[in-house]
């Protein structure tokens, strides 16, 4: 697996991008090396996580009913944000 630092993506993009003041640079999903023991960020990726480690997809999709909680703490144990929960519905 390659882990790249956001100061490398960022100068990967400026090679052949005019990178300005206030310029949004997005990185997708951040996970934790540590993602056996904290889970992952995003469900694309754990699926595919699932075919690196096993050879086939054992994360199922969302159910209705599932509640989802992210929360992104500092090197303190700390909220940075605060955390952000998601109840999986129907749609009506």
């Amino acid at each position: 697996m390659c882990d790249f630092s956001f100061g490398q993506l960022l100068s990967h993009l400026s090679y052949n991008r005019n990178l300005r003041a206030g310029a949004i640079v997005g990185s997708g999903t951040v996970s934790s090396q540590d993602w056996k023991q904290v889970g992952s960020a995003c469900l694309a990726e754990r699926r595919a996580l699932d075919l690196l480690e096993f050879g086939e997809i054992r994360t199922d999709f969302l159910r209705y009913g599932e509640t989802l909680r992210f929360d992104v703490v500092g090197a303190d144990g700390q909220s940075m944000f605060g955390a952000i929960e998601h109840r999986v519905v129907a749609r009506s």
